[in-house]
């Protein structure tokens, strides 16, 4: 069986073809020449993850991609989306995880020639400029993550979960079903590990005393929000 994940994350797509039983071949956007930005303009994961899979699964319909080199036929596309939900803040960051700290910093995402590279450019009071380079991924979630430690300062309730929604769609079958996973857990009062990505330095989940940074990309791969959505998704494939 060959499913194309619809994502170029690097970081997911190690976990997802980990978790992936033997026989189940994971291709990226880029394995199949899609190269477009998927506006996520859901407000709920679950529309998040539909728009992605929907996308990508159109384009292969339209015979842009129906099939690679080797003449092995697409049997289906999946897409994930994933929330941290701090229950101190209802629910937040949510549906906006990804984009939690650009949403109210927007001209903080980009460097100037001067700030480009340091770590002072995401606490520095001076507004940055539009004009330089966007932040990288990685400089992006460590303001999401450093907002999450500041907006729970001096709270008890550190209480949290990630959640995972997949959207699988079976191309021939013209079928669409959903799936998710769940971890519950509580943020820790600062960073631990170097392991991981996204919130993962910051997310202790629930029977564990580390952090996702810290335990072993096996073990997460075993209890994730993540690892459960796709139990689920391989149960039905």
């Amino acid at each position: 069986m060959r499913l194309v994940f619809a994502s170029n994350n690097a970081h997911k797509l190690e976990e997802i073809r980990a978790i992936m039983p033997a026989g189940i071949e994971v291709l990226s956007l880029r394995d199949i020449g899609f190269e477009h930005e998927i506006e996520e303009t859901g407000l709920t994961l679950a529309e998040n993850s539909k728009i992605k899979a929907s996308t990508v699964a159109a384009f292969i319909n339209d015979g842009m991609s129906a099939s690679l080199n080797d003449g092995m036929m697409i049997d289906g596309v999946f897409a994930d989306d994933t929330g941290l939900e701090i229950d101190a803040l209802g629910g937040e960051p949510g549906v906006y995880t990804a984009r939690w700290y650009s949403r109210s910093h927007p001209s903080d995402m980009y460097q100037n020639s001067v700030l480009a590279g340091s770590p002072r450019a995401l606490r520095s009071p001076q507004k940055l400029k539009f004009s330089g380079a966007p932040l990288t991924e990685q400089e992006i979630f460590a303001a999401n993550r450093a907002k999450a430690l500041r907006e729970l300062s001096g709270k008890t309730n550190r209480g949290a979960q990630f959640k995972t929604v997949i959207t699988l769609i079976r191309i021939a079958k013209n079928e669409t079903v959903q799936v998710e996973g769940v971890v519950r857990g509580r943020i820790a009062t600062e960073e631990y590990g170097q392991g991981g990505f996204g919130y993962d330095s910051i997310f202790i989940p629930e029977g564990y005393d580390k952090t996702f940074g810290e335990l072993p990309a096996e073990l997460k791969n075993c209890i994730s929000h993540r690892a459960r959505a796709m139990e689920a998704l391989v149960k039905i494939l």
